[in-house]
């Protein structure tokens, strides 16, 4: 079992699929990122509804943002899943700093923006246990 901030503990189980949900959405975002690329260019003059149909049909006509997208998802899935038993005090902080996490690593591999070492130190002193 792995100590959380809490009295209570998550599994090892559970600490693993935090950590794989945390790598699947980091990784995806920068490639759904990367994929949107010229949604900006997309114009409608019917309005505010033709044009947000017109930015999806963008989106899902490209394999570029769909297939992240699709991995994104399968990482929900698998986020709605560990949740049913797991500490949701400790699942959240847990997902989501490792979500930053990758988001930067990938980026960074992907030569996008460079984050800031601290945000990195911060993210994991976040997921990091901690004793009572």
């Amino acid at each position: 079992r792995v100590l959380s901030h809490h009295t209570e503990m998550i599994t090892t189980q559970q600490a693993l699929s935090f950590i794989l949900v945390g790598a699947i959405w980091g990784c995806t975002n920068p490639l759904m990122k990367r994929g949107s690329a010229g949604i900006e260019n997309v114009k409608s003059s019917s309005g505010p509804v033709s044009q947000s149909i017109a930015e999806l049909w963008f989106l899902v006509t490209r394999w570029q943002w769909l297939l992240p997208f699709a991995l994104n998802q399968s990482g929900s899935f698998v986020y709605y899943l560990t949740l049913g038993t797991a500490d949701i005090s400790m699942a959240v902080p847990l997902a989501n700093s490792l979500t930053f996490m990758w988001t930067w690593v990938v980026d960074y591999m992907l030569g996008e923006e460079k984050g800031s070492w601290y945000s990195v130190l911060g993210t994991l002193l976040v997921a990091s246990p901690t004793r009572n």
